[in-house]
């Protein structure tokens, strides 16, 4: 007997929808792709948020026998990793960018090591220049994923440049005590290094509505998509929107890029910024909390403020729930978590 398909409705935030039709033992996602439909994936295993959908309609639930990224209170508020997630019935999900932005495919592509600085006790610079010829096209938000030399594994890491600075790419990327892409940044890394990088991917990028206020918290090395961010909004023309950055380290030691932090707010008057470290002493560059707690009733005065939000999962969960308790709209907040590399 063939099992029964179910119509599943993608519907872009400029309203376009595509209808495909999945069976109940069906990844939406690959029927998706099979069907060219411009939805945004990566991983495909559930664990890069990158094809995070709405489901607002219908019956759709991801798959249990993998290990998803999605906190439960997120799944109950209706989210779902279109990659392992499977139809009970007809459903309609929404997805959270235009139906353009899924038109630039992620390549393959050579980069050379141009400049490899340590701005921080377990932070490095890393800027790449791609090899003549090949082209990475990107938003401001996204990452790529480069292979560690003499492996076969990638790591993923936020562009902290913009598509402006082409064929100039530039990470920031956190040092492990034992890692392979960080031993080898520790020990081998040199320029004029070849390094294979494949991208972009993820659909957390800034949103074309610059009008309303912004809200950004970064933890750690989630600071580079948010000053790709800030300076695709610095180069905008027109008016500025008010913008609040909050940032935070663990400790002094591992604060790091406040010269650039500092830079944009002077050229952007509409900036603020704020700097946290969890442990030390007061009265120096940064307040004693975490870049969550920075963020009071009086920084959401509009409702249609837009959140975006990059660290790891504890940090993404408590500041949703503090957002959302100051008034922001769920659909206004966005996100790209740190999860552990398998």
């Amino acid at each position: 007997m063939v099992n029964e398909k179910y119509n599943v409705t993608l519907r872009f935030r400029d309203g376009v929808e595509n209808t495909i039709q999945v069976g109940p033992d069906e990844d939406i996602l690959e029927v998706a792709l099979s069907e060219n439909v411009p939805i945004l994936y990566q991983c495909q295993s559930g664990s890069c948020a990158s094809c995070l959908g709405h489901l607002k309609a219908g019956t759709a639930n991801m798959r249990r026998d993998v290990a998803a990224s999605l906190l439960k209170s997120e799944q109950e508020e209706g989210q779902r990793l279109v990659c392992v997630t499977r139809p009970e019935s007809d459903c309609l999900i929404e997805l959270d960018y235009d139906s353009t932005a899924g038109e630039i495919r992620p390549v393959d592509a050579n980069a050379f090591i141009e400049e490899l600085d340590w701005i921080a006790k377990d932070v490095v610079r890393l800027k790449l220049e791609l090899a003549e010829g090949d082209w990475i096209d990107f938003k401001p938000g996204q990452f790529i994923q480069i292979k560690v030399p003499g492996t076969d594994d990638y790591r993923s890491y936020s562009m902290s440049s913009t598509a402006h600075d082409l064929p100039y790419i530039e990470l920031l990327i956190r040092i492990l005590d034992d890692g392979v892409m960080s031993n080898y940044l520790r020990q081998q890394a040199k320029p004029d290094d070849v390094l294979e990088i494949r991208g972009a991917y993820g659909s957390f990028f800034l949103r074309d509505d610059l009008k309303v206020p912004h809200i950004m918290i970064a933890g750690g090395t989630g600071l580079a998509p948010m000053m790709s961010m800030l300076d695709v909004i610095r180069k905008k023309s027109g008016r500025k929107p008010k913008t609040l950055l909050s940032f935070g380290c663990p400790d002094a030691d591992s604060l790091f890029h406040l010269e650039q932090v500092e830079l944009r707010e002077f050229w952007m008057p509409t900036l603020e910024t704020r700097v946290s470290i969890d442990r030390g002493e007061e009265g120096g560059v940064a307040r004693i909390g975490n870049p969550v707690s920075a963020i009071t009733s009086d920084d959401v005065t509009d409702e249609n403020t837009v959140a975006y939000l990059c660290g790891p999962p504890g940090m993404i969960s408590a500041a949703r729930d503090r957002l959302e308790g100051l008034g922001l709209k769920p659909e206004n907040i966005h996100a790209e978590q740190f999860v552990p590399s398998a």
